[in-house]
């Protein structure tokens, strides 16, 4: 089966079992939506595992890009297509580096994010403002189909940037970002408790609520 659409008038569409496209190159971010869907009925494959090639992403919100990456994915494949964009928003920064996160980190030799962590301390301390230095990350899902029709799911999670970054788990920012209500940052916390409080479990939870 390949997850055709049932549709539902004034409903969400929902997904029949079969393969999903995952549109991401990223193992670590395969991985997690593996991890973050085992139980239901969907076979995940990313886009990468196809040879999809990957879209500019060329809009400035988060759905934006996550559309241009689900629908490309979709008509690529013809089948449904699931993309996420997401990223960090530091207050103290007015919201930046926000849609803009993964390009925070790029620079000779490709994507580093110890980099981009380092220039968000850095811009952090130019700012003169005074910790805690609040942030959220947030997370857009869309749910693409051939036939050009999507479903948009929104999650974050609210917390604030540490200096020194602390913890060797996760990806991207997690080893400067501590949730509220933790002692600990995403890159001290194993798979699977990151997994529990995520922006990016949070997107998904929904999306699996209305579509599975």
């Amino acid at each position: 089966m390949t997850g055709r659409p049932v549709d539902h008038p004034g409903a969400t569409r929902r997904l029949q079992p079969g393969r999903l496209v995952v549109a991401t190159h990223n193992l670590g971010k395969l991985e997690e939506f593996r991890k973050l869907l085992a139980g239901h009925d969907v076979e995940l494959v990313s886009a990468g595992e196809l040879g999809l090639a990957e879209p500019a992403e060329t809009e400035t919100s988060f759905l934006g890009n996550a559309r241009i990456k689900a629908h490309a994915a979709s008509s690529a494949s013809g089948l449904p297509a699931l993309a996420d964009d997401s990223g960090i928003e530091v207050d103290a920064l007015d919201g930046a580096p926000g849609v803009y996160t993964a390009d925070w980190a790029e620079g000779p030799g490709g994507r580093d994010f110890a980099r981009a962590m380092t220039r968000t301390h850095d811009a952090l301390l130019a700012s003169g403002r005074p910790e805690p230095w609040t942030a959220r990350f947030r997370c857009t899902l869309v749910l693409a189909w051939p036939d050009g029709h999507d479903e948009v799911f929104e999650g974050r999670i609210e917390g604030r940037c540490v200096w020194p970054r602390r913890g060797a788990e996760g990806h991207g920012y997690d080893p400067m970002f501590q949730p509220d209500g933790t002692a600990v940052t995403l890159g001290e916390m194993t798979l699977a408790e990151k997994n529990r409080i995520s922006h990016r479990a949070d997107a998904v939870r929904r999306f699996a609520a209305a579509c599975l």
